[in-house]
Formats: structure tokens, sequence, C-alpha cells
């Protein structure tokens, strides 16, 4: 019987371990973030822009290779033409009379033609180098993208988080108020105390279940805010782990600075758009040149669709060698560098603006969180305190030395001093993220 329990014992170990009945549904931020990257519409509608980029990027590369091309036709002449266009010889050996004419009232004739780029102004060049930078700047607009999710996702996390505290300070208030109303309910039927301080115990009652009716309201829409994050039914159960702690922060403004400039991806972006409006400048300059392009040509011209007449010579070969230059076109040229020069100073001007733009940002979310840390320890503080007042004013009036709404005040303190704490806790949290976006460096804070 021994051996039996122990492999019972073992098995039901087993089976628990594996069982999805068993196993932990309860998300932590590393999970939820990983969920929502798998399955967000806007990451997938990124990573598709990089894959047309990258399809341009290669269609940029074909134009330096020959390109074949073919053609047929069939050309019919009206009777008419060809008669008009008669004249009479006289053929060797028989000098009979002949009349003849150039023209065939049918013509088929079919082309195959290579076309091999040789100087081009180093046009095609510039184009595969300005592909290259749309491939490398919608990798980065999917690293904004992923950046901005990321803060989403935290945000909601600790939304969900801050609305379970609240919801359990409503939850503790009205438990608190039950008991008071307990209490003096008791000094009412003796006698004790008078009609309207039971009635403003009760109707101070009703307000903390309304108070607590609106704090699960709250924790629903965050955890449905969670779910539309992570593409999951709005209604869907949603279990987090509990990490809303203070976790100091050792980084000064400046190396915040620093950390956004290096890290920023919009940075990255508009920093790839100069460069690519600096290729543009000499994409239109190329225009100045001549181009050049050797072409080789096979044509084959004959009467009939199915054969020529025997001794004729119906096939052609043709090699060109063909340098095209348009010199002048009334300042065209001159006005097109000069709109891509203007890109260029638009897109240098617009990077000075996003990089003040970011400053403000890192400093913005930077004094938020130490505001943040500081109202923390306040707050503390003030639970601390308010719970020994409401513990004070609650045994004073059992002694009747204080009146109920000594108790009902100081219990509203409590209540005010919990929410402020955890208030402070989650906004410190929030702001920390904020921070991480607004150094660039969110997603890797995540160990990703």
């Amino acid at each position: 019987m021994k051996k039996i329990s122990i492999f019972l014992g073992i098995l039901f170990f087993l089976i628990a371990g594996s069982s999805p009945i068993f196993a932990s549904d309860v998300l932590t931020l590393k999970e939820s973030i990983k969920i929502a990257l798998d399955r967000s519409l806007s990451v997938k509608s990124a990573e598709e822009e990089i894959k047309a980029r990258a399809f341009e990027e290669h269609s940029s590369k074909a134009d330096f290779y020959p390109k074949l091309s073919t053609s047929y036709s069939y050309t019919r002449l009206d009777y008419g033409t060809v008669s008009d266009a008669k004249y009479t010889t006289y053929p060797y050996p028989s000098f009979s009379p002949r009349e003849v004419s150039p023209l065939d009232t049918n013509t088929y004739e079919f082309n195959i033609t290579a076309t091999q780029p040789l100087f081009t102004g180093w046009a095609l060049t510039i184009s595969r180098d300005l592909a290259s930078l749309g491939v490398d700047t919608a990798k980065i607009q999917k690293e904004t993208v992923i950046q901005d999710l990321v803060l989403n996702v935290k945000g909601a996390y600790f939304g969900i988080l801050q609305a379970q505290k609240l919801e359990k300070v409503a939850r503790q208030a009205v438990e608190q108020l039950k008991a008071h109303l307990r209490v003096s309910q008791a000094f009412y039927d003796e006698g004790i105390i008078a009609k309207n301080e039971l009635l403003q115990t009760e109707v101070q009652m009703a307000q903390a279940r309304q108070d607590l009716i609106r704090a699960t309201n709250r924790v629903e829409i965050a955890r449905s805010l969670l779910n539309k994050l992570l593409r999951r039914g709005l209604n869907e159960k949603v279990r987090i782990k509990d990490i809303l702690e203070y976790h100091p922060v050792e980084l000064t403004l400046d190396q915040c600075m620093k950390k956004a400039e290096l890290n920023r991806p919009e940075i990255k972006e508009v920093s790839l758009n100069v460069t690519s409006a600096e290729k543009g400048v000499e994409l239109s300059k190329s225009s100045y040149y001549p181009s050049v392009n050797l072409i080789g040509n096979y044509q084959r011209e004959t009467d009939d669709i199915l054969q020529s007449d025997p001794g004729e010579d119906v096939d052609n070969w043709t090699m060109i060698i063909k340098g095209e230059w348009t010199f002048w076109e009334w300042g065209k040229k001159r006005h097109d560098v000069a709109a891509a020069r203007a890109k260029v100073a638009k897109y240098k001007y617009l990077l000075n603006e996003i990089k003040d733009n970011i400053q403000l940002e890192v400093k913005d979310a930077y004094l938020y969180l130490r505001e943040a840390e500081k109202n923390i320890q306040v707050a503390r503080k003030a639970v601390v305190q308010a719970e020994e007042n409401f513990r004070m004013n609650e045994e004073r009036y059992k002694q009747q030395v204080a009146t109920s709404t000594d108790v009902l005040d100081a219990q509203t303190l409590l209540t005010q001093a919990r929410t402020n704490y955890f208030n402070a806790l989650s906004e410190h949290n929030i702001a920390w993220a904020r921070l991480e976006r607004a150094m660039g460096m969110g997603y890797e804070a995540e160990g990703q």
C-alpha cells in the first residue's frame, strides 16, 4: 500500500505539472509585451513595409543588367497602295517584262532587343542607394511602432494594477464603515447617540459603496484595454503579476538626454531622410550628363506567317551604341536640383526640431518621475499617520469621547491617503516607462 501511495503521489504531481488546469495563467509584463508584439497589426504592417522596400531595392539593382524585350507585328496594306508601287523589271535570263512591287500586302515582323545601360550619369547607382536607405528607414519605422506599443502595454498593465489597488482601498473603506455602522447602530439602539449621527454614517456608507462600484468598473475597463492591445476578446479574463513597487532610478537628466540622442528611432529616421535628400540632389544632377546604351536587335520580316521565299534573307542583326543628351530644357534641370537642395534643408531643420522636442520630452518624463518618487515617500508616511488617526478616533468613539463625525473624517482621510499612495506608486512606474520610451530604450529594458 505504501508503494502504491507513493506511485499515485508521483503520478498526481506529474499530471498537475503538465495539465493546463493547474498551469498558471498569470501574465507577467514581459509576457504581455511579447504577446502584443506577436499579434500587433501595426507591427505586421511595418514588417510588410520592410518587405516592400526590400523588393524595391532588388528592383533598382535589376536596372544594372541588360533588358530583353520582344515584339511581333502584322501589317496589311491595301491593294491600291501595293499596285501603285509596282514597276516593270526585266529579270535575267529571260528578260521578259514583269511587274513587281517593293511593298508586300502582308508583312510579319518579329523582333528581339537587348539593351544594356553603359552610363547614366550615376543615376542607377544613386537610385540603388536610395532604395537601400528606404529599407533602413522602414526598419527604423518598425522600431518606432514597437516602442510605442511597448509603452502602451506598460501603461495598460500598470493601469490594471492601479485600478485593482484603488478597488481594494474602496473595499477596505466599505468594510471599515460597516464596522463603524454596527457600533453606531448599537449606540443608537441604546439611546447613546442621536438619529442624525446614525444617518450620517449611513450616508457615508452609501457613498463608499458607490465609490466601490466605480472602482470595480475601472478595473474592468483597464483589463479591456490590455486585452485590446493583446488582441484578445475584450471580456476575456486577465490575471497579471503584481509588480507595483518602487524601484529607485539612478540616472541623471544629462545621462537620459544622451541616451535619447543615441537611441531614439525618430532621430535615426530623420537623419536617414537627410541622407536620402542629399542623394536626391545627386540624382537630380545626373540629368546633366548624357546617357549611353548598348542596343542589340534581331529582326525577322517575312510576307508569310509560316515561311519565307527560298533564297530570301529575312533575318537582320544590328548592334548600336546610342548616346543621348538633353542639353536644353529652359532651366528644368537647375530647378530640379534647387528643389532637391531645398528638401535637404527642410529635413535638417526638421531634425533639429525633433531633437529639441525629444529633449523636452525626456525632461518632462524625468521630472515627472522624480515628482512621483517624492510623492511616494510623502504618501507612505501619510498612510501610516492616517491609519493611526483612524484607529485612535475609532477607539475614542467607542469610549464616547469623540463624535461619529470625527471617525468619518478620519476614515475619509485614510482612504484618501491610501489612494494617494497607490496613485503615486503607479505614476512612478508609468513615468519610468515614459522615460524609457523617451530615451528610446523601453523594449531593450525588458531584456529583448
